[in-house]
This record gives C-alpha cells, structure tokens and sequence, in this order.
C-alpha cells in the first residue's frame, strides 16, 4: 500500500475514532520509513490522543518543539541512552535527518550510547546494555522451562506410542 493511501487511511481512521487501527497503520508506516519526521510526529499525535506522555514523547523525540513533559516521560521509562536509540527505531546516520535539531539530537544519543559502552555505537548495530542483559537472562531461564516442558511431552507421547505399538503386535500375534 503506498504512502499517501495508508496516510489516508490514517485520517480516516482517526475521524470515524478508530485511533487504535490508525496508531498500528503510523507503526507501520515508521518502520518503513524509520527517517521521515512528519510520520514520528503524527504517530506522537495519535499517542497524545491516547493519554500516553511517554510514547507521545518517543515519537517526538526528533522534533524541535516537543513537550518537555512528554520528552522527560520517555527518558524516565528508556532511562539508558541505549535503550532510547532502540526505542527511536532510527536505522540511518544522523545526516539522513531532515532538519539539523533531528541530526543534533541524533548524533548526541549516538555519543551518549558510546560513552555507556565504551565504544562506537552505530545506529544499525544498537548493542545491549546492562539491564537488557538481565532481562534475556530472565528470558532465557523462562525458555529453558518451556523447552524442558516441551521434551517431556515428545517423551510422553513416544511412551504411549510404544505402548500402544506393543499392545497392537500382542495382539496380532495371540
């Protein structure tokens, strides 16, 4: 679906009250074009409209005249500069931004992440920071579950498979 048609589709939405169909339709749309500044500002819009500072703040983040209330929300819940570069879902060099406040803001939460890491950090390659780490951690120990569940029902079922393979030749055979 081309641009301008989802970005009507989006207004459409928005005037019948449909705001949770036209905030997935401007989802969608950054994702695609993670670099164009009037779609993070209207996703931020839409996130206003739904009474969420922090994310409204996220999608503004780039813009010059964003809500200092909104913008201070968004740092509070990514409260490292690496999981705000993750949250921005910018995927270019800074100087791929439309307006120089973008690059500037951009290129200062690039440095902001290197300095956490003690390296460069490039916008398509966002390393993980401590807190993630203990999160996969979590993660992992919660999928080693699944995956110890998961072997015991191949178990389960093979048992009863033999079984029931047993009891059938037995009773071929009597």
């Amino acid at each position: 679906m081309a641009l301008m048609d989802t970005l009507a589709r989006v207004e459409a939405d928005l005037a019948a009250g449909r705001v949770p169909m036209a905030r997935q339709r401007l989802r969608g749309l950054v994702g695609s074009f993670p670099q164009d500044l009037t779609l993070r500002r209207r996703l931020g819009e839409v996130y206003r409209l739904y009474g969420e500072p922090a994310e409204a703040g996220r999608w503004s983040y780039l813009e010059e005249d964003r809500d200092p209330l909104e913008t201070a929300a968004f740092e509070k819940r990514y409260s490292t500069p690496l999981a705000r570069m993750r949250a921005l879902s910018w995927r270019a060099p800074e100087s791929l931004a439309s307006t120089a406040f973008a690059a500037r803001q951009l290129a200062a939460l690039r440095e902001a992440g290197s300095t956490q890491v003690g390296r460069t950090v490039a916008w398509t390659e966002i390393p993980l920071d401590h807190e993630d780490t203990l999160e996969a951690t979590e993660n992992s120990a919660a999928g080693w579950l699944v995956g110890a569940g998961m072997v015991l029902m191949v178990v389960g079922f093979f048992a009863i498979w033999v079984i029931g393979f047993v009891a059938f030749v037995r009773w071929v055979w009597a």
